[in-house]
């Protein structure tokens, strides 16, 4: 290995180890990448398979007690990134550190234990809960999973309902899924990731499949027993409104890598990235008669298999140049936020 491979490895080592050490973080992410074989077998005997990379070379620290916002439109990688963050995909590079601990290190008993300090709310709950399963045996499952005896599990699963507000949690707990509606079923999903009482909750767009007259209730579950348990998050969407409502600080990403990162209403008030601009004209007026002006930025997303070389964001940025097409902008520093774009 030369010297500068050697000096490189070892700065990313040198980080990496800086960064399970922050006290105040409990989860760092170095130069994370999660990369799809695409095209199956056959294509790969004939030299033409491709790679998708959903996630390539991430970078970023959650703060304990800290909500994050992933935003991006569909493909960008975010529910890749949550994947990621629970050990439900292994990476393809670099590492993901869990209250000091490298999650690629992380087995069996472990694992377990792991499990237990880290959820999921899904994003449709209709095809989260087995509709074979009344809601007892649904929330008597992670409890049994974490070895709790039967005798307390019930009172486990009423103080669960009850923190989720659904009301008169024991009629309900005899009850088949179909027989519950689509915001009472979310409900029922938030209590199941809630009820081993998790430190770090990854939300994949829980109310996206919900009637707009029961979102804000649920946002306002969520939001509430985020704050009383102190509870490390990150919510997941592509509607801009709706991070800000429940997070404090966004990242927004685009064909695998980020874009901005940074407190949410200084992004929402001023965006930096030409990207983040074209999100921030995207969300709908509340004013019929008020016209929307054309965003500013060019045709759909690239083919993720083919994307542009240098800045991936480039074939759609209306401030585009030469340098765009032949380098990567690396992430820096401006102002209260990271920015990852030659402009800055």
């Amino acid at each position: 290995m030369n010297t500068i491979a050697q000096n490189m490895v070892a700065e990313n080592t040198g980080a990496q180890k800086a960064a399970a050490r922050k006290p105040d973080v409990l989860v760092s992410v170095f130069d994370a990448k999660l990369h799809y074989a695409v095209g199956g077998a056959f294509a790969a005997m004939r030299g033409k398979s491709t790679v998708v990379k959903a996630v390539d070379g991430v970078t970023f620290d959650i703060r304990r007690g800290e909500s994050v916002g992933l935003l991006g439109e569909s493909g960008c990688g975010k529910t890749s990134m949550g994947r990621l963050l629970l050990k439900l995909e292994d990476t393809t590079g670099g590492s993901i550190h869990f209250d000091g601990e490298e999650l690629a290190k992380v087995h069996r008993k472990g694992l377990r234990k792991f499990r237990s300090r880290a959820q999921l709310i899904f994003q449709n709950p209709f095809d989260a809960i087995n509709p074979r399963f009344t809601i007892r045996s649904t929330l008597s499952e992670p409890l049994e999973n974490a070895g709790i005896p039967r005798v307390e599990r019930e009172d486990h699963i009423i103080k669960a309902l009850e923190l989720v507000r659904l009301p008169e949690p024991a009629q309900f707990l005899d009850r088949y899924p179909h027989q519950l509606s689509g915001g009472q079923l979310q409900r029922v999903v938030m209590a199941r990731a809630l009820i081993l009482q998790p430190e770090f909750v990854v939300a994949d767009e829980p109310v996206s499949m919900l009637d707009v007259s029961v979102r804000a209730g649920v946002l306002n579950v969520f939001r509430d027993v985020r704050d009383r348990l102190g509870l490390t998050a990150i919510y997941i969407s592509h509607d801009l409104a709706l991070v800000r409502y429940v997070c404090e600080r966004t990242i927004v990403m685009y064909l695998g890598r980020i874009m901005e990162d940074g407190p949410t209403e200084d992004i929402v008030r001023e965006p930096l990235h030409p990207y983040t601009k074209a999100l921030v004209a995207a969300v709908p007026v509340p004013n019929p008669d008020q016209s929307h002006d054309p965003l500013p930025i060019g045709r759909g997303a690239p083919d993720p298999r083919n994307p542009p070389s240098g800045c991936v964001f480039r074939d759609r940025c209306p401030a585009a140049h030469a340098r765009c097409a032949a380098e990567i902008p690396q992430p820096k520093p401006v102002g209260t936020r990271i920015v990852a774009c030659h402009l800055y």
